[in-house]
Parts: structure tokens; sequence; C-alpha cells
């Protein structure tokens, strides 16, 4: 009997153990869905980062910094991610990609996962950019650095689940739309910062050459592959964005050794 009991309290301190280094720390899956339609819009992979809300990636009428501008105008996440972890803002970043690898197409997925402190301010906020694809600065990206909160002022985990709407869709101003394809990514271009230089400033994107209000004779809603990219049209959906706790398997696993220890008691 002493042996059980003994067992009993092992496996309860080693519950305790285990509550005590897994406070504060939650398996986070970062989910991303290009919800275009068919010939829609694509997406390159996404840079998303965890952050105390220190870290502003744009701000509407200003101009791009040299990292944005390289995922804007290329897809190219690397600056962006050290100008992240030189920021002191964060020290969890990544660039999650379409299952397979490389961009999103219209219906395509990935996902990541991620351990979190919660007591820890730097996990507190998520942030993420991706460029349009085709284009020549389209862009994609929270510009409220405090918008997506995963964790609330106690540490607890809330995650978030939003829908990213064409109407969301930056234009960089760091590279005129003239979408010849040789300077469009995704279009024709073959090789990084490729493209007239615009000098201006970011704001709303006014669609692809052929929207309604651009005037000129279609690129890229002229191109069969993507003549359903038009992401000005009302209601149309990007992607979603969801953030969610996984489940800890290793301390249900204690807590089924707990059980067993039990039933041997009673035994």
């Amino acid at each position: 009997m002493r042996s059980l009991m003994m067992t009993g309290a092992a496996a309860i301190g080693l519950l305790s153990a285990a509550t005590a280094v897994s406070a504060g720390m939650t398996e986070v899956q970062v989910s991303i869905e290009n919800l275009a339609p068919s010939a829609g819009t694509n997406l390159t992979p996404f840079w998303v980062g965890f952050h105390d809300g220190g870290f502003d990636l744009y701000d509407s009428g200003a101009a791009a910094s040299p990292a944005l501008e390289r995922l804007a105008e290329d897809g190219n996440a690397g600056p962006l991610g050290a100008a992240f972890l030189g920021s002191g803002a964060g020290t969890t970043e990544a660039s999650i990609q379409a299952s397979g690898g490389g961009p999103f197409a219209p219906g395509g997925s990935g996902a990541m996962t991620f351990m979190l402190d919660g007591s820890d301010a730097r996990s507190r906020y998520f942030s993420y950019a991706a460029m349009v694809l085709p284009s020549n600065d389209a862009f994609v990206a929270n510009g409220n650095a405090i918008e997506h909160a995963i964790f609330d002022a106690d540490g607890n985990f809330v995650g978030a689940e939003f829908v990213i709407l064409g109407s969301a869709v930056l234009d960089a101003g760091t590279e005129v739309n003239d979408e010849l394809p040789e300077n469009t990514a995704f279009l024709g271009q073959m090789a990084p910062d490729t493209g007239v230089v615009e000098g201006g400033v970011i704001g709303a994107h006014p669609g692809f050459i052929g929207s309604p209000g651009v005037p000129g004779t279609p690129s890229i809603l002229g191109d069969p592959m993507f003549a359903n990219a038009d992401f000005t049209q009302s209601g149309y959906e990007i992607a979603r964005i969801t953030i969610a706790a996984v489940p800890a398997p290793a301390s249900l696993s204690v807590l089924a050794l707990v059980g067993l220890v039990g039933r041997r008691r009673r035994r």
C-alpha cells in the first residue's frame, strides 16, 4: 500500500511540475487560407511576428521602409524579419508558406505552430504582411500594431480569426503600377527590384489596370490566369487568418497517469 501511495504522490508531483513548466506557455497554430476565387489573386508566403505592440509595419501617407519595400515589390520577407528582430519588440517571427511550399494560390492554405509565453509581453500581439500577386507593389498588412491581441493583459490566450478583404489591399508607393510583365512580379519579372521607381507613399491600392476607375489596357486582368483578380469588387475576399491554441498532449498524458494510479490504489 505504501508503495502505491508513493507512486500516486509521485504522479501528483509530476503533474504539478508539468503545470509549472507549462504555466504561461501555449502552443499556437497560425493558419492561412487564400479565399480568392479561381483565377484570382495569389499571395506570397506570409511574414508573421508576435510582439509587445511596439512594432509598426507602416503608416498610411508615409514612405514605406526599405524592408517593407522589398516585401511589397518582390515578396522578400527576409529584411522585414531582420528589422523586426532588431526592433526589440518581439523575438518570434517566421514566413509561412502554402502547403507544399511557395505562394498561396486561390484556395491554397498553410500553417505553422509557435510556442509562446503568454506572460511575456513580447508574445501578446500579432502582425502579418504579404505581397499580392501579380502586382508591382501591392500588399496586405496590419497598420495598427495592436489590432490583433493574441493574449489578454493577464496572459490568457484569446486567439483570433479574421478575413482580409480586397478593400484592405495597399499600394506601397515605391514602384509605378505599369503592369509591364518585365516589371511585375509573378507576371514576367525575372529579377528582384525591377521596375520604375515611384517615390510615393503608402495608401489604398486603386486596383489593377482595367478595374473601375483605373483606365488603360489590362495586363494582369487581361491574363486568363488572373481574370478574377479584380480585388476592388465589393466583398472580394483575399485571405483568412486563424490563430488557435494547440491542445497539449503531454499534460493529458500526465492526467492519464494520475488516473491509472488512482485505479490501482482502489484495487
